[in-house]
């Protein structure tokens, strides 16, 4: 985001805001696959409010806003969030059901599977009007949404466009990572919908697939094991949304070369003010690759709000997200300080 763009971190501490919902994650043992499973492992995340943890986590001032049931269940997600310092005081209760996941994690050449049982959530019927953007956003600076938000129901895409409406009003940095899922809505709706969103965005980050997906841009051909080496296209990819959507400052990514579900290649480039930053390669073995998008969002946005300057940001970002595949669960629990101790490891 240009200096000019938003508002710097003097005196009063910039807040973030995130939309979007929160699920109960239901996990099976070990590598069993959900045909196989007895149990489950229950916990609770969902793309903002994982990057609502990770700037808490941070210690900058997050705020997350979704709908839950006024359940026993909505209420655990709830503190799940809460117990990490995230501001949950416009959280809207009512509806009958929390959204739900189902995950198998894979290894080797088996992939990782999500199933999704979100539709009639307490977001997902939630009516526009119930969200009180006048109040949800006071002493808000930055607004964060991912394309899985809009992909929920029309009505969640009708709040986010009234959402990001009053943030333009307003002067709210606005930031959204595209996000694509194919098991939530389809390339031609996905850019229907992001394509008229984008108007409003300051900072896009777009990785993979969510170029062409979501704003019909070439940029990464599908080639997994691969997608690093493709760095030029990624750039051309990210200087043509700038060109198309001039409100939009600045571009970040995540590049990889996937060897297995485990073991794979990672790094990050940053567009901003005309000028490509590039952070070192991390080769990782991965834990559980869930959320690590999300920490990288999470990542960029505190070294925005904490006036980082580009190099450092991108670095700290995808620090950030390869930590995250390193720990179970959706929320990435680490501190500004061992995302630094890493980089120093790095840079030695």
């Amino acid at each position: 985001l240009l200096k000019s763009n938003i508002k710097e971190s003097k005196g009063k501490e910039m807040k973030v805001m995130t939309f979007g919902e929160i699920m109960l994650r239901l996990k099976t043992p070990e590598y069993l696959k959900i045909l196989q499973a007895d149990g489950f492992e229950a916990s609770y995340g969902g793309a903002e409010s994982n990057v609502a943890v990770s700037l808490a986590m941070f210690g900058d001032e997050a705020a997350y806003v979704t709908k839950i049931p006024d359940n026993p269940v909505g209420l655990a997600a709830l503190g799940a969030v809460r117990r990490f310092g995230v501001d949950t005081s416009c959280v809207l209760h009512g509806g009958s059901r929390l959204g739900i996941y189902y995950f198998e994690k894979g290894t080797n050449i088996r992939p990782t599977n999500v199933v999704y049982d979100r539709e009639y959530s307490a977001l997902a019927l939630a009516d526009a009007a119930e969200f009180d953007w006048e109040t949800i956003l006071r002493d808000i600076d930055v607004f964060y949404f991912s394309g899985v938000t809009p992909a929920i129901s029309e009505s969640v895409e009708q709040e986010v466009r009234e959402a990001l409406a009053f943030c333009r009003a307003h002067g709210i940095q606005v930031v959204c990572d595209l996000n694509y899922r194919s098991k939530m809505w389809s390339t031609e709706k996905a850019q229907q919908v992001m394509k008229h969103l984008m108007n409003y965005v300051d900072l896009c980050i777009a990785n993979d697939e969510d170029f062409e997906a979501t704003l019909g841009i070439h940029a990464f051909n599908g080639d997994m094991a691969h997608g690093i080496d493709q760095i030029d296209s990624y750039k051309r990819g990210m200087e043509e949304i700038l060109r198309q959507y001039p409100k939009c400052k600045a571009v970040a990514s995540v590049l990889r070369n996937i060897c297995t579900v485990e073991d794979g290649d990672w790094m990050g480039i940053y567009l901003k003010d005309g000028v490509f930053y590039e952070s070192p390669v991390h080769t990782v073995h991965s834990l559980e690759a869930v959320g690590a998008g999300d920490a990288f969002a999470g990542g960029l946005l505190h070294g925005i709000v904490q006036g980082f300057d580009p190099q450092k940001t991108i670095d700290f970002a995808i620090t950030a997200s390869v930590l995250k595949l390193m720990i179970q669960k959706d929320f990435n629990v680490i501190s500004e300080k061992d995302v630094l101790q890493v980089m120093k490891a790095k840079d030695t």
